[in-house]
């Protein structure tokens, strides 16, 4: 009972009697239920409760979170029910449990499945209510201070868990003590060697260095209130994770990270920050590049300092971080200290609205994600800790991921800015759109009425808002497209059999979706479209159910527009245009590929007819189509002009140009030029051969 003792003499400077009570009655109901239960340490179970809970308490959480904490593993781990928990402590109690609690009822495919849907439920919860994301930091934080008492498989586990997900969620909500404890806890356990020697090796140049940090130390503490500053100034040394970081990616050994050390200036009020920058430049000469100023633009996480890096004796870099007491007190607790200092602070207020912000991107994010993995990789590629500022033409700050591009901008502008962009201006140029953003780049989106996402965005695009909504754009394109496609299979697969579409009865429709466990006819539709299912299948299906004889008609081939969109493909083996006999495979979970007739790869796999269609032109197909082109030519001054010339003059458009480096007398030039059909490529044969440098034209197939 000491400890429990300890916690509520902690709840007694910041709790009424009445709430103590209370938690003392969550406290007794938890032990309760988790009575014969142990922990891997052989601790009886409610130790690790009250230990949440006493994390929770430092930070001055309200009892609901309390009671929550306190209560967070009874769902998971006994008999109590959501409702009994609702009825005793109270609904925002029950639902912060609920949110915590796992899906253990559900049968999942894989490990992986379980934990991305369990990440789902947690973040989901936590953008209704931000408690729960604290209480289960805490609960991490615990369990990585015990994790020495479990096997070393899950301890692997739990600590690469923990640095991939909940180390950048408490960045995110800039619980910064938190974050590096996790960090430190992590690295010990995932690599434990390489840990022990990093410590010992820092502990050496400890010694090694003390003179040295003593000497800039006092040089600092004399120099700022020389200045009239009255400041705290404390010598820090670097957590050894992120000195481990730091050789990763920077390649170096330990001897080459000089900075292990750093100085933090705590000051009265922001105008102090500036004059205690001038002051500390004019000690030590600053490093060109290494000056940051999170004050004028804090990063998403409300962090506010100045930050610089300066040459001390004996050219040892020296980093110093300068901030105020509000900004050191929100960088230590973020999103917590709103709790732990009830105030009207306009600092705590910006970051509570970026904090809301976040967690409203993430149920946006929700939305537009098909299944719990994708939407824990968006979430991870949020986390992404490093960022841009950048400026929109009006001279709104926006913050994004670094490597974002102005594809990642439009979206966090806007969905609709994102989905309709088609071309950016960064800083008064226009640019493409997968440029990386830099910091200062002030970027305008230009947009049209009519354009669409490009799936080939997906290849560069950074936040997870911008990926999220962009594959929920084509996935929805795809399964329209699908749909429409399916349908019209299946109506020629029925005139195949002497009947149509029209002519099927609801019943009929019925019994076959129940048959065949398809939820709707537009799922069975696009399954069809998609070639997850074969419409002269389905069409015998459908008429067996209706007992009419069947009879053999015929069914047309399917026409093709050309804007079909992605469920028809035009095989790159032949490259099919308008003109040209073709037929249709159907391939599975793609749709439809049109080849040539006479195509070689067509013909290998030919042998099975019911993945072959009969298809033909539309009339006036939809658009203009991919053919490739060879012209062999003189190799004289200005051929490759004259050659452009013609294929611009006969309306064509080239989409890409090679030439052979050959300096004989001849030149191969390769296009692949864009066409309407067979005839209008003749016609600019014709005008290339009226050239006099053309030697030899023909067309590519492959």
């Amino acid at each position: 009972m000491n400890a429990l003792a300890e916690f509520t003499g902690n709840l007694a400077h910041y709790l009424k009697a009445p709430d103590i009570e209370r938690i003392e009655e969550a406290y007794q109901f938890s032990g309760k239920a988790h009575e014969g239960q142990y922990r891997d340490s052989g601790e009886p179970y409610i130790s690790h409760p009250l230990a949440v809970a006493g994390i929770l308490a430092d930070w001055h959480l309200d009892p609901q979170a309390l009671m929550a904490a306190l209560l967070h593993d009874v769902m998971e781990d006994t008999k109590v029910s959501k409702a009994e928990i609702s009825k005793r402590f109270g609904k925002p109690v029950a639902e912060l449990v609920d949110g915590l609690s796992k899906l253990g009822k559900i049968e999942f495919q894989s490990q992986q499945d379980a934990q991305a849907e369990n990440f789902r439920k947690m973040l989901l919860a936590m953008a209704r209510d931000v408690r729960v994301i604290l209480i289960k930091l805490a609960d991490r934080l615990h369990n990585m201070r015990t994790l020495d008492a479990v096997p070393p498989a899950k301890r692997r586990r739990v600590s690469r868990e923990t640095l991939e997900i909940y180390a950048p969620i408490a960045n995110r909500l800039g619980l910064n003590s938190l974050y590096q404890e996790m960090q430190e806890l992590a690295f010990s356990h995932l690599h434990p060697l390489r840990y022990r020697v990093l410590a010992k090796a820092t502990k050496a140049a400890r010694g090694n260095r003390r003179q040295v940090v003593g000497k800039i130390l006092d040089a600092i503490k004399k120099r700022l209130p020389e200045t009239g500053i009255k400041a705290e100034v404390t010598g820090r040394e670097k957590h050894l994770y992120s000195i481990y970081k730091k050789m990763l990616e920077k390649n170096l050994s330990f001897s080459q990270v000089l900075d292990i050390y750093g100085f933090r200036v705590v000051v009265e009020d922001t105008a102090s920050c500036y004059l205690a920058l001038g002051a500390l430049h004019s000690l030590y000469k600053p490093v060109p590049g290494k000056f940051k100023d999170y004050i004028a633009i804090p990063k998403v996480n409300g962090y506010q300092a100045l930050h610089t890096t300066l040459i001390g004796p004996f050219g040892t870099p020296v980093e110093i971080q300068i901030r105020t007491r509000d900004m050191h007190r929100v960088a230590e607790a973020g999103v917590a200290s709103h709790w732990l200092y009830k105030t009207s602070d306009a600092n705590l207020n910006e970051l509570q609205h970026k904090t809301h912000s976040w967690l409203q991107s993430l149920l946006d994010i929700q939305n537009e994600s098909g299944d719990a993995a994708e939407f824990l990789e968006h979430i991870k590629v949020d986390l992404f800790p490093d960022e841009v500022y950048v400026f929109t033409p009006k001279g709104k700050i926006m913050a994004l991921p670094r490597g974002a591009t102005a594809v990642d901008f439009a979206y966090a502008v806007h969905t609709q800015v994102g989905n309709r962009c088609v071309a950016t201006k960064i800083n008064y140029e226009p640019v493409p759109l997968r440029t990386e953003l830099k910091n200062g780049d002030r970027v305008e989106i230009i947009t049209a009425p009519h354009a669409n996402p490009n799936p080939g965005w997906l290849n560069y695009v950074k936040t997870g808002k911008a990926r999220s909504h962009i594959r929920h754009f084509l996935k929805t394109m795809h399964y329209e497209e699908s749909v429409e496609l399916g349908e019209r299979l299946l109506n020629q697969a029925l005139r195949a059999l002497n009947t149509d579409l029209s002519e099927i009865g609801k019943e009929l429709w019925e019994k076959l979706l129940r048959d065949i466990t398809a939820k709707s006819r537009e799922e069975l539709f696009a399954d069809i479209g998609l070639g997850k299912r074969f419409a002269a299948v389905v069409a015998r299906r459908l008429l067996a159910a209706s007992e009419q004889p069947l009879t053999e008609g015929n069914a047309g081939p399917i026409v093709i527009r050309g804007s079909e969109g992605m469920v028809v493909q035009f095989a790159k083996c032949c490259r099919p245009i308008p003109g040209d006999p073709i037929i249709g495979s159907i391939k599975k979970g793609q749709g439809i590929v049109i080849h040539t007739h006479d195509c070689p790869t067509a013909a290998k796999s030919r042998t099975d007819p019911d993945k072959w269609l009969d298809v033909e032109w539309a009339p006036e197909p939809a658009r203009q189509f991919d053919v490739g082109v060879h012209v062999t030519v003189l190799n004289e001054r200005g051929v490759l002009a004259k050659v452009a010339g013609a294929i611009a003059a006969d309306g064509a458009n080239i989409d890409g140009i090679n030439m052979d480096e050959d300096r004989s007398p001849y030149t191969n030039m390769h296009f692949t030029l864009q066409v309407t059909d067979r005839q209008h490529l003749a016609r600019i044969k014709r005008g290339l051969r009226r050239i006099p440098e053309v030697i030899r034209i023909s067309r590519v197939r492959d």
